[in-house]
């Protein structure tokens, strides 16, 4: 089984839905945050590739169909390579609407991931807050202009770099 559909929308733009939604098309299991809780082994992979080190990315996603929301979207250039078949599903968001759920929601929990009382989850929540707090938005998470702007700079990349027959591009509202 290879990887299929590639999700390239950050987290909190409908990559839930997207998730469920593609399991119901067939395109499932469909890897998403939640599976590195199911899977806490993968934790030390992800700090690999944060780390710029080698990851073997189809032992990674074996018996997986689709990825989608972080910690997948940080590596999508990589990903695109390893799968170059898979076609892209851009989920996008209001830029505003986004930040503050992204605020109030998954950069909180980073933040609060310290008092976890479950060791596995304190490492899966460092993990998540050096990909995405520290590494993606360089620990300027509470700049809401600069978190929109490499947040527009991602929509744009992904455009400019997915051929058109392998993008969908759709708006959460829609």
């Amino acid at each position: 089984m290879s990887i299929k559909i590639l999700g390239a929308g950050f987290g909190r733009t409908g990559t839930n839905s997207l998730k469920l939604a593609l399991e119901m098309l067939g395109f499932g299991p469909c890897y998403h945050m939640f599976e590195v809780s199911k899977n806490p082994e993968h934790v030390n992979t992800w700090n690999n590739a944060i780390d710029d080190r080698d990851v073997d990315w189809d032992q990674l996603f074996q018996g997986y169909q689709s990825a989608v929301d972080w910690p997948t979207v940080s590596f999508l250039p990589i990903l695109l390579k390893q799968y170059p078949d898979a076609k892209v599903i851009l989920t996008l968001r209001d830029p505003e609407q986004w930040y503050e759920s992204a605020t109030k929601t998954i950069f909180q929990a980073m933040l609060q991931g310290d008092k976890n009382p479950d060791l596995a989850g304190r490492e899966r929540s460092r993990m998540s807050r050096r990909l995405i707090l520290d590494k993606l938005f360089s620990g300027n998470y509470a700049d809401k202009e600069h978190c929109l702007a490499i947040y527009q700079t991602h929509i744009q990349q992904v455009i400019s770099s997915v051929p058109e027959d392998r993008l969908l591009s759709y708006h959460v509202t829609e």
